[in-house]
């Protein structure tokens, strides 16, 4: 028999940004492009770090989409595992792209929030009335694969965010194809683990939604966006 060679494979964390606040207490929406992080949050972006830090695992590089729910998560990790290293920042990976919530119809808002994250969803799709499925991955997979011809790293660390890593996790289960399985959770301050091999289709999924305070997620039964949905309607109901 010949000598059978073990494929190189490199690791991807990929994790959700901790817990915000997406309306404050009048109901009105704040600006996704500055929210922060709340207290639970930072509480389970420490409880990430603290994860990592445990298992000693190291990075070689820290990519997070810019946002400051994203900056903040990793550094938080970042504290947790006394690291040093500069983060780098991949526009192409902030969040789906929302319209505006007074331009959608009332008959058509429950299915602007659900939809986009309701089993297999066509690229088609819109994510509350802005950006289809289709346009996610078309700016998502070109920065993807950029990071994987990039050879200077074995394990790496990204700090995104739920509808982005959907498309990347949907990517890697299909092996390289553009299926987007909305029902994939996502839990605010989770950790997924890939391994990635040279060839496109080379993708072994380790780890999926992953989270440290709470692994067995054993309180949750609903979606972020099913969560986001009725907290819209509570607050309109009261306006």
């Amino acid at each position: 028999m010949p000598e059978y060679q073990l494929p190189k494979r490199r690791r991807i964390y990929l994790m959700r940004h901790g817990d915000v606040t997406y309306f404050d207490a009048t109901g009105r929406a704040i600006d996704p492009e500055t929210v922060p992080l709340n207290a639970h949050g930072r509480d389970q972006a420490s409880a990430a770090g603290h994860a990592f830090a445990a298992h000693q695992i190291r990075f070689d590089r820290v990519i997070v989409s810019g946002l400051p729910r994203t900056v903040e998560t990793a550094q938080r990790v970042l504290a947790e595992t006394h690291q040093h290293i500069d983060l780098d920042v991949e526009p192409a990976w902030q969040e789906i792209r929302g319209g505006r919530l007074n331009d959608i119809p009332a008959a058509d808002i429950e299915a602007a929030f659900l939809s986009v994250f309701d089993g297999v969803v066509p690229e088609s799709t819109r994510f509350l009335g802005g950006e289809t499925i289709g346009e996610l991955f078309d700016r998502v997979l070109p920065a993807l694969a950029t990071l994987r011809e990039d050879t200077s790293w074995d394990t790496v660390l990204l700090v995104l965010h739920g509808g982005v890593n959907r498309a990347l996790l949907s990517h890697a289960i299909t092996a390289g194809g553009r299926t987007f399985f909305g029902h994939l959770s996502q839990a605010t301050g989770c950790i997924n683990a890939l391994d990635v091999g040279e060839a496109p289709h080379d993708w072994v999924l380790r780890t999926l939604n992953y989270a440290p305070p709470s692994p067995l997620h054993r309180d949750v039964r609903n979606t972020t966006m099913e969560m986001l949905y009725a907290q819209f309607i509570q607050y309109k109901r009261e306006a």
